[in-house]
């Protein structure tokens, strides 16, 4: 036992991993996965994806649902994990989002989380492919949306 903690026996020797935390951790993940699929995007490259049975890359990032208006999937996932990133990184230091972060990371999540759904369903039903790295960030965004639930439902208990 340390002197710290005899002398304050409220210390926790273990540090604890926090929802915010576990928010940060995916929004990694969820930015390097978005950031290789919209480099490969924007510079023409083709992913290294298994091209075996339902696994198709192609297929899924030459669709025609791999763009909304002209912008890239990917570069709009990209986009949408940078401003998790942000949001979560400055809730505890801007006043607006001391208030509000919580459930603006929620309600991002929830729409990130259905779209990826109807793209998910897209690649199953319709493109009959699937692109491990698009189900990939799905799974992300998945976790994320069920941790940011967690973590508003534990801002408004108390």
């Amino acid at each position: 036992m340390s002197v710290e903690q005899a002398a304050n026996p409220t210390v926790d020797p273990q540090p604890r991993v926090t929802l915010r935390t576990i928010s940060i951790i995916l929004i990694v993940i969820g930015i390097l996965i978005t950031g290789y699929l919209s480099v490969a995007e924007l510079t023409n490259t083709t992913t290294a994806c298994i091209e075996s049975g339902a696994f198709n890359c192609d297929v899924v990032q030459n669709s025609a649902y791999s763009k909304m208006m002209g912008i890239p999937i990917a570069v709009l996932g990209f986009g949408t994990y940078l401003i998790l990133g942000a949001l979560v990184t400055l809730e505890n230091r801007v006043g607006l989002l001391k208030d509000y972060g919580v459930v603006l990371v929620f309600a991002i999540t929830l729409f990130g989380f259905l779209y990826s759904a109807w793209l998910t369903y897209i690649e199953f039903f319709q493109l009959k492919a699937l692109c491990p790295w698009c189900l990939a960030s799905a799974t992300v965004m998945t976790l994320l949306f069920v941790v940011s639930g967690l973590r508003l439902r534990q801002t408004l208990m108390g």
